[in-house]
């Protein structure tokens, strides 16, 4: 189904309307994990994720049969300020290495039983720089959030959004000051590996940009000071979440995308959850202010979506374990 929004307001009304998870199925799924054949709580927090899978899939035994990996790629203007220590050409770059199967994303994705799908982003147009000017205009934001949505599957069960993009570390730290403040030192960090120069550019260029586009929106932000794969990301996010389909977060650029969703409307991240925190120094307190609390903490930094992919083996071990578990009656155990 094509997106169903052609501007900012109605992306912002469907997200003002999207659906909850069913209560029915929440309701079963917890008197199910009551009745299974271990001590009430011995399986910690996978209980707490099988049953909050099954509220927003809508069964109280469900499964996880077709999880979906999008990686959305984009070009960012504000590279030419030296914010990164790679060049803007690795984007496409990496963007052929996806689509031939040699990235990262692409084992795990495979080892996780996902279908992988990867868009590229007008790579030859760049956003504007946002010290300037705003990174899009209200068509380029449009068009972008158009895409994520469009991407999603609606036979998935399960989403994960990753992202490449030279320089979307220093637009994904502008948001993240542009939602929940501070200065561009408090979550400006080293992306691809910049050095103490580099960072001192990073951090200058992002007080501009804040000091040019603030106070905005939370959509308005992601405009400004955003990229078109953070709101592809964004995009698929909510259309995910139109559809009932459970999401897995990656790392800092990603969440700092997801962030735009919860501030502009609240729950609006209910449907997802946090698959690791990575190594980017403020996502911690990025996921603080979502309040989402990380699957894994494996010290990853490498973005393409890659902590969320390999969080998709723990929650099929918090469904596997729901539903194919027996209860007490099945197994004809007694119970406490």
């Amino acid at each position: 189904m094509p997106a169903p929004f052609s501007t900012l307001a109605e992306f912002q009304t469907l997200l003002n309307d999207a659906p909850s998870a069913d209560d029915d199925a929440l309701r079963g799924a917890s008197a199910r994990n009551g009745q299974l054949t271990k001590p009430p709580g011995a399986l910690g927090r996978l209980e707490d994720l099988a049953i909050w899978y099954a509220g927003w899939r809508g069964t109280d035994r469900p499964s996880i049969r077709a999880p979906q990996v999008i990686i959305f790629a984009g070009n960012h203007g504000v590279c030419a300020q030296g914010v990164s220590a790679f060049p803007a050409e690795v984007t496409a770059q990496m963007v052929a290495n996806f689509e031939h199967g040699g990235a990262a994303i692409n084992q795990l994705s495979k080892a996780n039983g996902a279908k992988m799908d990867v868009h590229a982003l007008s790579l030859d147009t760049p956003t504007a720089d946002f010290t300037t000017a705003p990174a899009m205009t209200e068509d380029d934001i449009v068009a972008a959030l158009q895409t994520g949505w469009n991407a999603v599957d609606p036979a998935s069960d399960l989403l994960v959004t990753g992202e490449m993009g030279i320089g979307n570390t220093t637009s994904a730290a502008a948001l993240a000051a542009a939602l929940y403040g501070g200065t561009a030192e408090d979550w400006a960090g080293r992306g691809t590996g910049v050095d103490d120069d580099g960072l001192k550019r990073k951090i200058a260029v992002i007080d501009q940009g804040l000091a040019l586009h603030t106070p905005c929106t939370p959509l308005e932000a992601l405009q400004r000071l955003g990229g078109r794969e953070l709101a592809a990301m964004a995009g698929a996010i909510a259309a995910a979440r139109a559809q009932r389909i459970p999401v897995i977060l990656d790392g800092f650029i990603c969440t700092a995308a997801a962030a735009v969703l919860a501030e502009a409307s609240e729950g609006a991240l209910d449907h997802a959850v946090a698959g690791h925190q990575s190594a980017e120094g403020a996502h911690a307190k990025l996921l603080e202010n979502i309040g989402k609390d990380p699957l894994l903490r494996l010290g990853l930094r490498l973005g393409e979506g890659s902590g969320a992919a390999l969080a998709i083996s723990v929650l099929k071990g918090a469904i596997a374990c729901h539903s194919g578990m027996a209860t007490f009656a099945e197994a004809g155990v007694s119970d406490a």
